[in-house]
């Protein structure tokens, strides 16, 4: 294998373990904090809401939107560290 099929390797490695965590920190809050916990964190109120009905309703759109920027920010440092950025 060449070097330069290597470093495409160890890249896109990289890249689905960025991915991974990413998706499951979404799947943590929408499906677990909204769906599957939503009665325990209904007892702490939030700006005059339940938490539980905030994070199935806002809370993770908002935690997914963040984690676009996150993984912007990662590739763009992962492309710079691999020689692939613009």
């Amino acid at each position: 294998m060449s070097d330069k099929q290597k470093n495409a390797t160890v890249y896109w490695k990289e890249n689905l373990r960025y991915l991974t965590i990413l998706l499951s920190i979404w799947f943590l809050v929408s499906f677990v904090f909204g769906i599957l916990m939503v009665d325990q964190l209904n007892e702490i109120k939030m700006g005059g809401f339940k938490l539980g009905f905030w994070f199935a309703q806002q809370g993770s759109i908002y935690v997914f939107v963040v984690l676009i920027f996150v993984y912007i920010r990662l590739m763009n440092k992962l492309d710079k560290k691999y020689g692939v950025d613009e």
